[in-house]
């Protein structure tokens, strides 16, 4: 059976439409205030074709070519790469999230969510390129001098040119405060970069003749650690037309998206300008980061729903021991846990999709002030939670396959390589597990969890059994904050427990919701739908609140 992507548009529709009701918060933003249903459709449609048409066909082919860097430094991506990335920009897709003003077309980031599930599900590698870019243009058009915003933004808005972020190097790793590239004034307002990067995607392709590099570093009289960090814009080649001086020394034999190239970058007295303030550099570059990490989400998502629709296929067609295996209890038990993780997991992912959206473009500024501080609780778990679930729900999956799984031609074994990388990239999943505990629930002794929690269940029928679960959740979290409140190494002992408890919980909701409004749908989904529930509470709800016990058993005195 050969390995296929259908974009899963009528749950989208159903999550955009009903569980979410974006287009009423979208009536409320006067940015999106004329966007209606039929228009999302037509992205979303328009947005799998591309997907599956293009994209698709790429991925295997991508994965056994790899990238190749010439003698002279430069990379060549796979075969049909470049074309790709020519009719993505010739769609207009780069531009669909951003500010007409610079060439955008003012689309909500929620439908840039389901493209790039999308994209992520069908080429994982090959869209390590373009996923950077609308973090480059946020932290460009937030931080850079006018100058600067009118020189890139409307190239990187309209994808003519790509973007890298380069921030780690040998000897640091996660730790950013030990970064040594140095950043050395010139007199004409420019800044001498020199230094090594490493793990930097896109840092060197053929896609575009420009990539745009945002490069932490460190000016002359620089603070020790990440307080003396600033971020320059580095791009390859300069506005006279000459080419920098940074350069690919080698780019990485990888596990898996080894379509993308991930190069090893030294910056060689390279010409680059301060964005935002000196010594500011994270602070700027959090815009990028945050965005980032949304993304790395949605790669988790995609990598699930590729997975989880291949293996119902083989299922439905395999015959072992006189029936299909999908109707084996097992097989069929698996398979409803991985179409209701992934199904919850997209309403998750799409919630802080539009809790960013509403945060920038509601027209009640008490709105724009809540929703602000639930994208940044719902940030480190979308990213976290979905690729955790991104690489075991796949894993799981392969074993629907039995041997043949493990062959590369049957597409599962390329899903779980690819996978891996997400939990690791872009804060690992523990680092967000302490980013969640220590500055979004501890910081404000969990009022912003409580008001996300409050909310979120409400929108439940009172008969709903899933309230009872959020409501145990909501008894748990005071318990586990007043524990790391009186001893800090608790928290990092519990941290991870604490995010996948709150995921469980948060993923409760999103299944009640979808069971609370499946009568919009017909009634064989309908009833599919509420069968799923049956399932997450018989399956989920006891791994959740096996996590919350965890977390409080790593906080309990000693």
């Amino acid at each position: 059976m050969s390995w296929t992507y259908e974009a899963p548009l009528e749950h989208m529709r159903f999550v955009l439409e009903h569980v979410l009701d974006a287009p009423t918060h979208w009536k409320a933003c006067e940015a999106f205030a004329d966007l209606d249903l039929d228009t999302a459709d037509a992205v979303l449609e328009e947005a799998a074709r591309f997907a599956s048409e293009v994209l698709q066909p790429l991925n295997s082919t991508g994965d056994l070519e790899g990238c190749v860097r010439e003698a002279d430094g430069r990379v060549r991506t796979p075969t049909g790469f470049p074309a790709a990335y020519q009719a993505f920009v010739a769609g207009g897709w780069p531009a669909l999230p951003c500010d007409p003003a610079w060439g955008g077309q003012g689309l909500p980031l929620l439908l840039d969510a389901a493209l790039r599930e999308m994209l992520d599900a069908c080429n994982h590698g090959w869209n390590m390129y373009p996923d950077l870019l609308h973090g480059a243009y946020e932290t460009i058009k937030a931080h850079g001098s006018d100058d600067l915003k009118a020189r890139y933004l409307p190239k990187l808005v309209s994808g003519e040119w790509l973007a890298a972020m380069a921030l780690t190097e040998p000897q640091a790793g996660s730790d950013l405060g030990q970064l040594r590239t140095r950043a050395e004034p010139q007199a004409d307002g420019s800044l001498r970069i020199s230094g090594n990067k490493i793990f930097i995607s896109g840092g060197e392709h053929d896609l575009t003749d420009n990539i745009v590099h945002l490069v932490l570093c460190r000016l002359p009289d620089a603070p020790k650690g990440t307080k003396g960090l600033s971020l320059a814009l580095v791009p390859k080649v300069l506005p006279d037309g000459s080419r920098n001086a940074l350069f690919c020394d080698g780019i990485e034999k990888k596990m898996g998206i080894k379509a993308s190239a991930t190069c090893a970058m030294r910056y060689d007295g390279a010409t680059g300008w301060l964005i935002g303030e000196p010594h500011r550099g994270l602070a700027a570059m959090f815009l990028m980061m945050n965005s980032a990490r949304l993304h790395v989400g949605l790669q988790g998502l995609g990598h699930q729903e590729m997975a989880t629709q291949n293996a119902r296929r083989y299922a439905e067609e395999r015959v072992q021991m006189g029936r299909a295996i999908g109707e084996h209890p097992a097989v069929r038990q698996l398979l409803d846990r991985l179409d209701v993780t992934t199904q919850a997991q997209r309403v998750l992912a799409y919630r802080a999709a539009l809790a960013l959206d509403l945060s920038e473009q509601h027209s009640d500024r008490a709105v724009r002030e809540r929703e602000k501080r639930f994208a940044a609780l719902l940030t480190p778990i979308v990213k976290a939670f979905c690729t955790h679930q991104g690489f075991h729900g796949p894993a799981a999956a392969l074993g629907v396959w039995g041997g043949y799984g493990y062959v590369h031609e049957y597409g599962i074994e390329q899903t779980v390589r690819d996978a891996r990388i997400a939990m690791i990239y872009e804060g690992t999943n523990e680092i967000q597990a302490i980013d969640l505990a220590q500055r979004k629930l501890l910081a404000d002794a969990g009022a912003t969890a409580f008001e996300l929690l409050d909310a979120l269940r409400a929108e439940l029928p009172e008969q709903d059994p899933l309230r009872d679960f959020i409501d145990e959740s909501r008894t748990h979290l005071p318990s586990w904050l007043n524990r790391v409140a009186q001893d800090g190494a608790h928290l990092l002992e519990s941290a991870d427990d604490l995010l996948h408890g709150l995921a469980h919980t948060l993923l409760a909701w999103a299944v009640g919701r979808m069971a609370a409004m499946a009568n919009a749908l017909p009634d064989e989904a309908a009833a599919r739908q509420r069968a799923l529930a049956t399932a997450f509470t018989r399956q989920a709800v006891p791994q959740g609140r096996l996590h919350w016990q965890r977390a409080l058993a790593a906080t309990a005195p000693r």
